[in-house]
């Protein structure tokens, strides 16, 4: 594989930054994976460190290099994430659930597929045209969808997260072929909801990714001014193996199949100075996790022959 990435949070107007992100890759595979704590919950960074550190504890114990099933990775990871915010919640008697948002995706053999519970976007953008972005699980967008019967509700706010008392919703893409050039864009609502779509693409297709990713965020902390709320994006753009002479981004040729680079931070760190209260995932719910994957791996594989 070989591809360019750029990451980016800044905190805007608010008390404190409740986002993170990052990415990691093996050899065949690469994660990419951000999260939005949520606001009017208490430890929403918590809830975002703990979901992005779990996704990413998994992909580096599945991707051997590579993923043998990615919906199903997908899928289970993030489940896994919402189970460890809810065991967090027990373990410090809190009286009310952190919660965040997420959306993740992996590359691998050429194609992108993600998943995303909430209102952070994925964007995927191609030759400065937005070719797709997932849909916030908010009420807003419900009603653009023609839905009935919300007009006295508030649009924005979301009907599922991770680390609610009910098991959440999520969406997750069918695989696309990526090619040459290629972007895609993980955000928080800071971005998007100051900047809109064409904005997105235009600029993300004008120029690198490690161009494009500050204009579009110091864009939308502007236009927001002082009430902006936290800005994080992760963006990447891919190349195809015709153009792996080039000197530019990562390549994962040179190495070996048991190498696994993380940008993901193993605990908690903010200029708050919030404790590092999170190292120890539940190592048992993340096995439980595993034998999950592997076992939805052999029903497929098993109905496939048959």
């Amino acid at each position: 594989m070989k591809f360019s990435v750029f990451q980016i949070s800044r905190k805007g107007g608010r008390e404190k930054n409740e986002d993170r992100m990052g990415y990691c890759y093996t050899r065949e595979s690469g994660l990419f994976v951000l999260a939005d704590g949520m606001g009017g919950h208490p430890d929403g960074e918590v809830a975002a460190q703990i979901a992005i550190q779990t996704v990413s504890a998994l992909f580096q114990r599945e991707a051997k290099p590579a993923l043998a099933d990615v919906p199903t990775f997908l899928t289970a990871a993030l489940l896994a994430a919402h189970h460890q915010i809810l065991r967090y919640t027990s373990d410090k008697s809190l009286g009310d659930s952190p919660r965040t948002t997420l959306v993740a995706a992996v590359v691998q053999d050429g194609r992108a597929q993600w998943i995303h519970c909430g209102d952070s976007r994925l964007y995927m953008v191609r030759d400065g045209q937005k070719v797709t972005r997932t849909r916030d699980h908010s009420y807003l967008e419900l009603r653009n969808a023609s839905f009935q019967g919300l007009e006295n509700i508030n649009r924005n706010v979301l009907f599922t997260c991770l680390g609610s008392p009910s098991k959440p919703v999520y969406d997750i893409s069918d695989p696309v072929n990526l090619e040459q050039g290629d972007r895609l864009l993980l955000c928080s609502d800071g971005l998007w909801g100051a900047l809109d779509d064409d904005k997105i693409a235009k600029e993300l297709g004008r120029s690198s990714v490690s161009e494009a990713v500050p204009n579009l965020v110091e864009e939308a902390l502007r236009e927001a001014g002082s009430s902006s709320d936290n800005v994080t994006v992760v963006a990447m753009e891919w190349e195809t193996p015709d153009r792996f002479a080039s000197t530019m981004g990562i390549s994962t040729d040179s190495i070996s199949d048991d190498v696994f680079a993380s940008t993901i931070q193993a605990g908690l760190m903010d200029s708050s100075g919030f404790p590092d209260e999170i190292d120890d995932l539940d190592d048992e719910a993340i096995e439980r996790s595993i034998a999950e994957i592997n076992e939805a791996i052999r029903r497929t594989s098993a109905a496939r022959k048959a």
